[in-house]
């Protein structure tokens, strides 16, 4: 089975040979008693690799997004939330506003509406908190986080980034060759933003293949995080052998990383330039998760079932309930051009016997 499923990217995969061996999974105690020392390594690395002052490291960002709003909310803060932000990071939200927190959703990657929002909400003194994904895998595009820091920082408040998506592919100093960056230290690398009112929160479990996850920021704000974070007391802390893939991931990503990115924007340029040839087209720009511009949702559930009888797994999804089905490839450096070919192929076939062109207009 052909399978574009995977959110792996970069086709990091850590098997047991290549992990520094371990005497246990965990110590059994909390993370807030002790972290082991390994885990306080993979952090530093990775507050390097960001461009952030510090790191620390939590099993999920489930468990990061539950804990940095109440965190904050000493502060006197008031919530804003572009409407593109994942469900995991509004988790958190949601938690803090059942404690009385303020929060407000403004509309997605538009600057305008937030400084709109901000000059009504934080009129009585609250401290703006605005939460944002870094970039939004069904457009490809990044939130507009220089915009979003600068108004921020007008008001003495905090940047949210969720940068799961961006980690590991994303990196410094993009330029057409390279349009990804160089690094893979994610989206504020990219855009080359930094400082101790941004907070980061991304799971390693894309780029690097690793479930475990990274929340940084100045070291003030992880300091106070790590003295204040009730998942750090209550909950398991990451698994020793999760925290050894991280080491591996980003040995990796040292060595092969580079490779790997131009390997994989070669893909999805072959794949979108296909898609051109045969007057198909998708959403998603160069990012790896492209999505495919059908008329209808039921265009979109019979190519899928199209394509798993030709032996390609695709992703059916939908972006919001009760909106329209949507089918996505996910391109991953593991794909070969065959790979490609053989999609674009199968698309074709339906493409001609669907007797209409399937998909709208190409952009």
């Amino acid at each position: 089975m052909l399978d574009f499923t995977s959110v792996l990217y970069l086709g990091m995969r850590h098997t047991h040979a290549a992990l520094r061996p371990c005497r246990q999974m965990t110590t059994g105690r909390p993370v807030a008693l002790q972290s082991p020392a390994a885990a306080e390594r993979v952090a530093d690395d990775l507050a390097r690799l960001t461009g952030l002052e510090q790191a620390t490291m939590g099993p999920s960002s489930t468990h990061l997004f539950w804990d940095i709003f109440e965190v904050l909310s000493g502060h006197g803060i008031a919530i804003f939330v572009d409407d593109g932000t994942y469900p995991i990071a509004r988790w958190g939200v949601e938690r803090a506003a059942a404690k009385g927190i303020r929060s407000t959703v403004f509309p997605k990657h538009d600057p305008r509406a937030l400084r709109a929002a901000l000059d009504q909400g934080v009129g009585d003194g609250a401290r703006p908190v605005v939460a944002t994904d870094a970039l939004c895998p069904l457009t490809g595009r990044p939130a507009p986080l220089p915009e979003y820091a600068r108004m921020v920082r007008r008001h003495g408040g905090f940047l949210i980034v969720d940068d799961t998506q961006g980690l590991g592919l994303l990196g410094r100093a993009p330029s057409p060759d390279r349009p990804y960056g160089m690094g893979g230290g994610g989206t504020l690398a990219w855009f080359g933003l930094s400082g101790p009112d941004v907070i980061v929160v991304s799971s390693l479990a894309k780029g690097f293949g690793v479930p475990i996850a990274m929340i940084g920021s100045g070291r003030r704000t992880i300091e106070q995080f790590k003295a204040l974070s009730q998942t750090r007391v209550h909950c398991s802390p990451p698994s020793i052998a999760a925290i050894h893939a991280a080491e591996n991931a980003l040995r990796m990503n040292a060595i092969l990383g580079s490779a790997l990115r131009s390997r994989l924007i070669g893909l999805v340029r072959l794949f979108r330039a296909g898609l051109r040839a045969i007057g198909l087209a998708a959403h998603g720009g160069l990012f790896p998760f492209q999505t495919l511009r059908t008329k209808h949702g039921d265009d979109a559930s019979a190519i899928h079932t199209s394509l798993l009888r030709q032996g390609i797994r695709t992703v059916l999804h939908r972006a919001r309930p009760r909106q329209d089905v949507l089918l996505s490839f996910v391109i991953t450096a593991p794909h070969t051009p065959s790979d490609i070919i053989r999609a674009l192929g199968a698309l074709r076939d339906w493409n001609d016997l669907s007797g209409e062109s399937m998909a709208t207009a190409a952009p």
